[in-house]
């Protein structure tokens, strides 16, 4: 910085504003020294500063901490796997397909969870820059995310199993400081207290999801032992042997981290206590024995006191979001501050295995990270622990339940392959799961196969046999998801064939099965599903639609109300092209570079005025309706352009005399600016294109 301008940038400031980090793989990300206030101010660096947010804003880049991409590279994620995550999806997603085969579609799946609608929206907007088929997103909280168990007449029970869980729960988020300088007004050290049990639900459920041979990665932004250390000694003291705690001191090598701890002390209010023995007796609900180092087994069912249940009824996803003011403070009774001092307890537990990210380390934000590999399937008894905290009710209940009936509530937990069971208030259950389901009501159009969608209720109780038939009969037909549009299979053959011949789609990719829609009446908005996607719904079909879904697939084709004399109701769109564009046969054509640039600075063309008369000539002899113009350079063979990867191609509609490009301004704008180098322009808006759309 130099002295007579506080914001102005100096050369050798300048040389090494950006650099690679050293541990990402592929040079793919990098850092940049400059604070968000020197963006914005330095007039330097003002078209470095536009650069960023227009990349951002198509996809070419994306801007986060870089401590916040640690996680998802301990995945060791493969082109085959499923994989349950909320908050890193993105970076997901370029891994997988990355490791695709070249004209291949990748066999992986990706399910983004998160229960904050807002959230998802934000999710699903952010996501659509990936262009993908392989991707769900779906609104539950964390630790009730369902199974979809299915008993199979031959052959082990179905359900829904990952290969890999990114398990980035709710914390303190004291790792942020650096940044967020909320955190030195809202932080408190109960808030680590209050939601520790919490955590260790959400794992739990994570690993009941996860494949024997699977892999989860554990998470937070805090540095405090009781929602880091203490959770993972949980998780391995409920799991036994069916969960170790790997060593991947090898991976990463130029990461900087530190070994986790092995023995810690726990403070309420002015207290710190080295055992929960220690603990004073009114205490002991609030301050549990699983936050501390012992090697001795918890499944206490306690709840935190001050409005925060640790029996996990509180909304979560698979993420860290938490609202650290609606904490309350935990005070005890003395105001005397003491530091209870008994003999040092270390955990059994190869506690140094989990990874410790200090900001100081490598200038950045603090994370916690622990790699847990599945070796065997959990026990029964370990299931049904899982199974209590899926329901909140059934958990308050039982507390209050003599020992036999609990005993019997226990082995109906166990016998979890069956939809619906036995309730021990109906009532109560439906009113307040009343919002999480939908309709099961067959769709109005016979081409539309409806996916009902039912809430992953289990009820318990000891109701006759008949009684329980009627109850499932009210619980499907009087709930539905609110605010939540179905998911159809569109079966119109008539209109795929239609769409197949009209784009000459070769038989290699097929739309049969594939398609699926949102819309109830005209199917407006047709979405494309990969093979992974398609498995997913049909087992979700068979489960009674137990998964909540704001979005999936990518959207391809859209209706459009043209009177062009097209014979052909739906138009490609921008968003899939990609993924279409080499099983494409028709309605293609190549334009000069020239002409390329000035579709996408004027948007609409007569043909007359393309300055390559040939160009022109091919587009007048289309017949009406959605094309692909691609860009040709040289002397390409257009046989093998459309097959390139890299290819550069835009959706258009050819009109009766002119050609009109069917992409959105921003998108136009960086295929001008950074591919043609074209900047002085002004972006044409879309309100020629309502006939059209």
């Amino acid at each position: 910085m130099t002295s007579g301008d506080p914001w102005r940038v100096s050369d050798e400031h300048v040389e090494d504003a950006i650099s690679p980090l050293p541990w990402y793989p592929g040079n793919l990300a990098w850092h940049l020294k400059f604070s968000r206030k020197q963006l914005r101010k330095n007039q330097a660096l003002e078209s470095f500063h536009e650069f960023l947010k227009h990349g951002s804003e198509v996809g070419n880049i994306t801007r986060q901490e870089a401590v916040s991409m640690v996680p998802p590279l301990f995945l060791n994620v493969q082109p085959d796997h499923h994989v349950l995550d909320r908050s890193k999806t993105f970076q997901i997603l370029e891994m997988i397909h990355q490791s695709k085969e070249q004209g291949l579609l990748p066999r992986a799946l990706v399910i983004a969870n998160d229960f904050k609608v807002q959230r998802c929206d934000l999710l699903i907007h952010n996501t659509k820059r990936m262009c993908t088929a392989n991707l769900i997103v779906t609104n539950h909280e964390a630790q009730n995310f369902p199974s979809c168990s299915l008993a199979m007449d031959h052959g082990k029970p179905q359900g829904l199993e990952f290969d890999r869980v990114l398990c980035d729960v709710p914390c303190s988020g004291d790792g942020t400081i650096r940044k967020g300088h909320d955190m030195w007004r809202k932080w408190n050290s109960s808030t680590g207290n209050e939601i520790h049990l919490l955590q260790v639900n959400i794992a739990m459920r994570g690993i009941a999801l996860l494949k024997v041979g699977g892999r989860m990665v554990y998470s937070t932004c805090s540095m405090n032992p009781v929602e880091n250390e203490a959770v993972v000694a949980e998780l391995l003291r409920r799991s036994g042997n069916s969960v170790e705690l790997l060593d991947v001191s090898n991976e990463l090598p130029e990461l900087v981290r530190r070994p986790g701890l092995n023995t810690w002390k726990v403070k309420d209010g002015g207290f710190w206590f080295q055992t929960h023995e220690d603990v004073p007796r009114n205490r002991k609900n609030v301050i549990l024995p699983s936050m501390f180092p012992s090697s001795e087994s918890t499944h206490e069912g306690h709840t935190v006191n001050n409005g925060i249940g640790a029996n996990s009824n509180h909304s979560t996803s698979f993420s860290r979001d938490f609202n650290i003011e609606a904490a309350g403070n935990v005070n005890c009774d003395s105001a005397k501050r003491l530091d209870y001092t008994s003999s040092r307890v270390d955990s059994n537990f190869s506690l140094d295995r989990c990874i410790r990210i200090v900001p100081h380390d490598q200038d950045g934000g603090a994370f916690f990270i622990a790699v847990l590999h599945k070796v065997s399937p959990l026990k029964e008894s370990q299931m049904i622990e899982v199974r209590k905290t899926e329901h909140p009710l059934l958990t308050d209940r039982m507390e209050k339940l003599p020992k036999q009936h609990q005993e019997e509530i226990d082995k109906k937990l166990m016998n979890q392959h069956s939809t619906v069971t036995e309730a021990l208030d109906d009532d109560k259950l439906i009113d307040e799961q009343k919002h999480l389901s939908m309709d099961n009501e067959t769709s109005k159009d016979n081409n539309l196969i409806g996916v009902r969608m039912v809430s992953d209720d289990v009820e318990y109780g000891q109701a006759e046999s008949g009684d329980r038939s009627h109850r499932t009969k009210k619980l499907h037909n009087e709930h539905r998801w609110k605010g939540v549009d179905p998911v159809l299979f569109f079966k119109d053959n008539s209109v795929i064939e239609n769409i197949v011949s009209f784009f000459g789609i070769k038989e290699s990719f097929s739309l049969e099965g594939h398609l699926v829609t949102r819309s109830t009446d005209n199917a407006r908005r047709l979405y494309y599903i990969s093979k992974s996607v398609q498995e997913i719904l049909e087992l979700n079909v068979q489960v009674g639609e137990q998964i909540k879904i704001a979005s999936l697939g990518v959207k391809m084709f859209e209706r459009h109300r043209s009177k062009d004399g097209c014979s052909c109701a739906y138009r490609l769109s921008y968003e899939s092209l990609s993924l279409l564009l080499p099983y494409m046969s028709k309605r293609i054509l190549y334009a000069s570079p020239i002409d390329f640039q000035h579709l996408l600075q004027y948007r609409t063309i007569n043909f007359a005025h393309f300055v390559d008369a040939r160009f022109g000539q091919e587009a007048a002899s289309l017949m009406p309706g959605c094309c692909v113009v691609v860009l040709r350079e040289g002397l390409q063979n257009t046989d093998y352009i459309a097959m390139d990867p890299s290819a550069i191609a835009i959706v258009c509609w050819r009109g009766k005399a002119t050609m009109i490009v069917l992409v959105s301004p921003p998108d136009r704008k960086e295929l001008l600016e950074y591919r043609f180098g074209f900047k002085a322009f002004s972006v044409e808006d879309e309100s020629s294109n309502h006939k059209i759309d």
